[in-house]
């Protein structure tokens, strides 16, 4: 998996309409789920108002557009998606809405990580992917908010110093654990860019999406497989019903690890509302847990 950005700006945008123009308020832009609307808030400053059609704690999987959605969609300047196929629904929700102004795919130029023949979605559990992410974002706003083009450039390159730092310090902190014990599980497969970046494997009871449920066969097979290979723990995740994780590190004899964000942010003034709070509380959960495991 490679999260180097190999296309231009230009790939990323479906139609053009106001690139360029003089800005004379924030630009409206609407994310598709609160990771990217964080993202954009750190580096548009003043000069956007965003908001999340998925919101936190809310699995953007099942979501469902209804009138209002298309409404936001229509009032927009910007819209954001992550692309690679996270956003079933976006499709039918731009039709629906009328919306002809940019798209911008936060994905767009990453040669995706492949999961069962398709591409796997979640290249924000990579901080080199999210920083990719990041520039994306500036080079669209500095298209069409020209004339904050110095603080964009600013606040993009100060966050991206915040997400090296973190990266480093993760990748330190890991050190002192050996690869072989580097094994945990979780409710979905959304953190394998997390395993590529930091060589933590990790087994999920379901797919890369949440829309179906592990079925009992599969569940089974799990439990078989944390016995076998003694995972370090088990962990839910903020948008998955943890009951189905605490009947598995029951029958596994495993221990709960804690909760994981995946695929949204925590509500607003808890412990992970922020992409960068997210990524740090992920990281200090996961390297505890195998911590812990290994003194054990």
């Amino acid at each position: 998996m490679n999260c180097s950005r190999r296309a231009a700006i230009a790939a990323m945008l479906a139609g053009s309409a106001g690139f360029g123009r003089a800005q004379r308020r924030p630009l409206q832009v609407v994310a598709s789920f609160s990771i990217l609307a964080d993202l954009l808030r750190n580096i548009g400053g003043t000069s956007i108002e965003v908001t999340a059609l998925v919101g936190p704690d809310a699995d953007a999987h099942m979501f469902e557009p209804r009138p209002a959605d298309a409404k936001r969609l229509a009032d927009a300047d910007l819209v954001v998606v992550n692309g690679l196929g996270f956003e079933g629904w976006i499709d039918r929700l731009v039709r629906a809405s009328g919306y002809r102004g940019p798209l911008i795919v936060a994905s767009a130029g990453l040669q995706p990580r492949m999961l069962n023949g398709a591409p796997d979605p979640h290249a924000w559990q990579s901080l080199t992917c999210g920083q990719d992410y990041v520039r994306n974002f500036r080079d669209a706003l500095l298209r069409l908010a020209p004339a904050d083009a110095a603080g964009l450039q600013s606040r993009t390159t100060q966050y991206l110093a915040r997400l090296q730092t973190l990266d480093q310090s993760i990748h330190k902190a890991l050190e002192p654990v050996p690869k072989a014990r580097r094994r945990v599980i979780t409710s979905h497969n959304a953190f394998g860019y997390f395993d590529a970046a930091y060589g933590i494997e990790f087994i999920a009871a379901q797919g890369r999406s949440t829309e179906s449920e592990a079925s009992a066969a599969s569940v089974a097979r799990l439990i078989d497989q944390i016995r076998s290979q003694k995972a370090a723990a088990v962990f839910v995740e903020n948008i998955s019903d943890p009951r189905l994780m605490a009947r598995i590190a029951k029958e596994s004899g495993a221990k709960l690890g804690g909760r994981l964000y995946s695929d949204a942010l925590s509500a607003p003034g808890t412990e992970a509302d922020s992409y960068l709070k997210l990524f740090a509380h992920n990281a200090k959960t996961i390297i505890t847990a195998l911590q812990t495991a290994q003194a054990s």
